[in-house]
């Protein structure tokens, strides 16, 4: 048996694993993120890309570095991100107004569009994940944990 096969063997004792949230938090958000991958990976977009984007979005005109502490993200590892979309033209850079050592980032018009897409394919692949939940109030009861797991 390769190694892939072994994670996907229901007869492997998982042990104390199961037990630990971090843990299985972790195997969903590497489930998400693949099947993220499986529907976006044509486009050049990871899900990190995509929260870029989705901050830029609904927050036109914030540094690099509010975008990169708004996701928890390493300043450096936001030049790459930031590099990477400006290279696609979905994104752009311009002097912030207050800092001009710093820069505000907006989305192109190709951005907007783009995100559109991007948007659509996301919300089908999320719902058709959310249906493995009973219903909607499992998904905000989910959805409450999570944030609250993570503050």
């Amino acid at each position: 048996m390769q190694d892939d096969d072994k994670k996907n063997d229901p007869s492997v004792d998982f042990g104390v694993l199961n037990e630990f949230l971090g843990y299985r938090l972790r195997r969903a958000q590497m489930n998400f993120f693949t099947k993220f991958n499986d529907v976006c990976s044509d486009l050049g977009i990871s899900p990190g890309l995509f929260a870029v984007l989705a901050i830029v979005e609904r927050n036109p005109g914030l540094t690099q570095t509010a975008v990169a502490q708004a996701l928890g993200n390493d300043r450096s590892a936001m030049v790459a991100a930031v590099d990477k979309l400006e290279g696609k033209n979905l994104l752009e850079r311009r002097p912030a107004k207050n800092d001009r050592r710093s820069y505000a980032l907006f989305m192109t018009d190709e951005g907007q569009v783009f995100f559109k897409t991007l948007c659509d394919r996301v919300t089908a692949y999320e719902n058709q994940m959310a249906k493995r939940l009973q219903n909607e109030d499992e998904k905000r009861w989910l959805l409450d944990i999570l944030e609250r797991l993570a503050e």
